[in-house]
Protein backbone atom coordinates (compact mmCIF):
# COMPACT_ATOMS: atom_id res chain seq x y z
CA UNK A 1 0.00 0.00 0.00
CA UNK A 2 2.84 2.36 -0.68
CA UNK A 3 2.75 5.29 -3.01
CA UNK A 4 4.79 5.19 -6.19
CA UNK A 5 6.41 8.14 -7.90
CA UNK A 6 6.58 8.47 -11.65
CA UNK A 7 7.70 11.45 -13.67
CA UNK A 8 5.91 13.39 -16.39
CA UNK A 9 8.72 15.48 -17.80
CA UNK A 10 10.41 17.00 -14.76
CA UNK A 11 7.27 16.84 -12.59
CA UNK A 12 6.93 13.98 -10.09
CA UNK A 13 3.49 12.34 -10.07
CA UNK A 14 2.60 10.35 -6.96
CA UNK A 15 -0.08 7.68 -7.28
CA UNK A 16 -1.73 5.53 -4.64
CA UNK A 17 -0.38 2.03 -4.42
CA UNK A 18 -2.93 -0.63 -5.25
CA UNK A 19 -0.64 -3.62 -5.30
CA UNK A 20 -1.70 -4.94 -1.89
CA UNK A 21 -1.93 -8.66 -1.47
CA UNK A 22 -5.43 -10.16 -1.23
CA UNK A 23 -4.76 -11.05 2.41
CA UNK A 24 -3.94 -7.42 3.31
CA UNK A 25 -7.03 -6.16 1.53
CA UNK A 26 -9.16 -8.84 3.20
CA UNK A 27 -7.95 -7.73 6.63
CA UNK A 28 -8.84 -4.12 5.77
CA UNK A 29 -12.28 -5.14 4.48
CA UNK A 30 -12.96 -7.14 7.63
CA UNK A 31 -11.90 -4.17 9.79
CA UNK A 32 -14.31 -1.93 7.85
CA UNK A 33 -17.08 -4.50 8.30
CA UNK A 34 -16.47 -4.72 12.06
CA UNK A 35 -16.68 -0.93 12.35
CA UNK A 36 -19.85 -0.90 10.24
CA UNK A 37 -21.52 -3.53 12.42
CA UNK A 38 -20.63 -1.61 15.58
CA UNK A 39 -21.94 1.63 14.13
CA UNK A 40 -25.12 0.27 12.50
CA UNK A 41 -26.26 -2.99 14.09
CA UNK A 42 -24.44 -3.80 17.34
CA UNK A 43 -27.61 -3.97 19.44
CA UNK A 44 -31.01 -5.60 19.02
CA UNK A 45 -34.30 -4.46 20.48
CA UNK A 46 -35.55 -7.53 22.40
CA UNK A 47 -38.50 -9.30 20.82
CA UNK A 48 -37.98 -7.65 17.45
CA UNK A 49 -35.64 -7.98 14.50
CA UNK A 50 -34.71 -4.32 14.80
CA UNK A 51 -30.99 -3.75 15.10
CA UNK A 52 -29.19 -0.47 15.71
CA UNK A 53 -25.67 0.60 16.54
CA UNK A 54 -23.68 3.44 17.96
CA UNK A 55 -24.74 5.68 15.06
CA UNK A 56 -28.35 5.41 16.24
CA UNK A 57 -27.35 5.96 19.87
CA UNK A 58 -25.21 9.00 19.03
CA UNK A 59 -27.99 10.49 16.89
CA UNK A 60 -30.05 11.01 20.04
CA UNK A 61 -27.97 14.20 20.40
CA UNK A 62 -28.98 15.98 17.16
CA UNK A 63 -26.16 17.38 15.07
CA UNK A 64 -23.35 16.64 17.52
CA UNK A 65 -23.93 12.89 17.69
CA UNK A 66 -24.25 12.55 13.94
CA UNK A 67 -21.12 14.62 13.42
CA UNK A 68 -19.18 12.36 15.82
CA UNK A 69 -20.43 9.33 13.86
CA UNK A 70 -18.63 10.67 10.78
CA UNK A 71 -15.23 9.59 12.16
CA UNK A 72 -15.77 5.83 11.67
CA UNK A 73 -17.36 6.53 8.29
CA UNK A 74 -14.25 8.52 7.32
CA UNK A 75 -12.08 5.55 8.27
CA UNK A 76 -14.06 3.34 5.86
CA UNK A 77 -13.63 6.01 3.13
CA UNK A 78 -9.91 6.24 3.76
CA UNK A 79 -9.52 2.47 3.66
CA UNK A 80 -11.31 2.28 0.31
CA UNK A 81 -9.21 5.12 -1.09
CA UNK A 82 -5.95 3.49 0.08
CA UNK A 83 -6.93 0.24 -1.63
CA UNK A 84 -7.37 2.15 -4.89
CA UNK A 85 -11.16 2.52 -5.04
CA UNK A 86 -12.26 4.65 -7.99
CA UNK A 87 -13.63 8.13 -7.38
CA UNK A 88 -17.18 7.15 -8.38
CA UNK A 89 -17.19 4.54 -5.59
CA UNK A 90 -15.87 7.06 -3.06
CA UNK A 91 -18.58 9.45 -4.27
CA UNK A 92 -21.28 6.84 -3.75
CA UNK A 93 -19.98 6.20 -0.25
CA UNK A 94 -19.95 9.94 0.45
CA UNK A 95 -23.55 10.15 -0.77
CA UNK A 96 -24.61 7.35 1.61
CA UNK A 97 -22.87 9.03 4.52
CA UNK A 98 -24.11 12.51 3.58
CA UNK A 99 -27.73 11.33 3.51
CA UNK A 100 -27.24 9.61 6.86
CA UNK A 101 -25.71 12.74 8.36
CA UNK A 102 -28.21 15.24 6.89
CA UNK A 103 -31.39 13.35 7.75
CA UNK A 104 -29.89 11.88 10.92
CA UNK A 105 -29.33 15.39 12.27
CA UNK A 106 -33.09 16.04 12.40
CA UNK A 107 -34.38 15.43 15.94
CA UNK A 108 -36.47 12.24 16.45
CA UNK A 109 -37.02 11.58 12.72
CA UNK A 110 -33.25 11.41 12.23
CA UNK A 111 -32.79 8.87 15.00
CA UNK A 112 -35.45 6.63 13.47
CA UNK A 113 -33.83 7.07 10.06
CA UNK A 114 -30.39 6.17 11.46
CA UNK A 115 -31.74 2.88 12.78
CA UNK A 116 -33.02 1.91 9.33
CA UNK A 117 -30.57 3.39 6.81
CA UNK A 118 -27.26 1.81 7.93
CA UNK A 119 -24.89 3.80 5.72
CA UNK A 120 -21.75 2.27 7.22
CA UNK A 121 -22.89 -1.26 6.37
CA UNK A 122 -23.75 -0.12 2.85
CA UNK A 123 -20.30 1.42 2.49
CA UNK A 124 -18.54 -1.66 3.89
CA UNK A 125 -20.45 -3.81 1.38
CA UNK A 126 -19.30 -1.48 -1.42
CA UNK A 127 -15.69 -1.80 -0.23
CA UNK A 128 -15.97 -5.60 -0.13
CA UNK A 129 -17.46 -5.72 -3.63
CA UNK A 130 -14.67 -3.48 -4.94
CA UNK A 131 -11.92 -5.59 -3.36
CA UNK A 132 -13.47 -8.83 -4.60
CA UNK A 133 -13.61 -7.42 -8.12
CA UNK A 134 -10.05 -6.13 -7.79
CA UNK A 135 -8.77 -9.57 -6.84
CA UNK A 136 -10.99 -11.55 -9.21
CA UNK A 137 -13.48 -13.21 -6.90
CA UNK A 138 -14.71 -13.73 -3.38
CA UNK A 139 -12.05 -13.30 -0.72
CA UNK A 140 -13.83 -14.89 2.22
CA UNK A 141 -17.33 -15.05 3.65
CA UNK A 142 -18.73 -11.68 4.67
CA UNK A 143 -19.14 -11.13 8.38
CA UNK A 144 -22.55 -9.52 8.38
CA UNK A 145 -21.78 -6.26 6.64
CA UNK A 146 -23.92 -6.90 3.58
CA UNK A 147 -27.26 -5.17 3.69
Amino acid sequence: MSDTTAFQGDTPVVSRGTGALPHEDLMTVERCERIAVRMDSAFRIPGTGIRFGWDGVLSIVPGIGDTLALAPAAYIFQSAWRMGAPSHLIGRMAFNTGIDWAIGSIPVIGTIFDVGYKSNRKNAALVRAFVEEKHGGKLAPARGAHV
